[in-house]
């Protein structure tokens, strides 16, 4: 594999903060893309994932799929020949379970305000 072949990235959190850049093979496929940023995601985030399910990758406005590669994600029309490829990090908020889900509904019923002019 020749150094040339590399494809630079680097992935943009969602505060701002960058991890990487970072040289890949292009037949590296977006999966293990995902398993590289949550074995370097910063310690100390309020919101981090917890599997690469909970992490989207979008690269030109496009959502990228796990099965896809680097190769095929790529976009040559808006990439400068030598330049680094910024993909976008989103982040999927926890699920709340049903007991949790309950719980949520009860408090917002409970918590009301009601005013009453006489």
């Amino acid at each position: 594999m020749a150094g040339e072949d590399l494809i630079e990235v680097k992935f943009r959190l969602f505060d701002g903060t960058d991890i990487g850049p970072s040289k890949y093979d292009p037949t590296t496929t977006v999966a293990s893309l995902k398993e590289t940023i949550l074995a370097r995601w910063p310690q100390g985030k309020e919101i981090a994932p917890r599997t690469i399910n909970d992490v989207k990758l979008i690269n030109a406005g496009k959502i990228l799929e796990n099965n896809q590669t680097i190769a095929e994600s790529r976009t040559p029309v808006c990439e400068l020949p030598g330049g680094v490829i910024t993909m976008h990090v989103v982040v999927r908020p926890p699920m709340l379970d049903k007991n949790n889900e309950k719980q949520l509904a009860k408090a917002q019923k409970t918590n009301r305000c009601a005013c009453t002019i006489l």
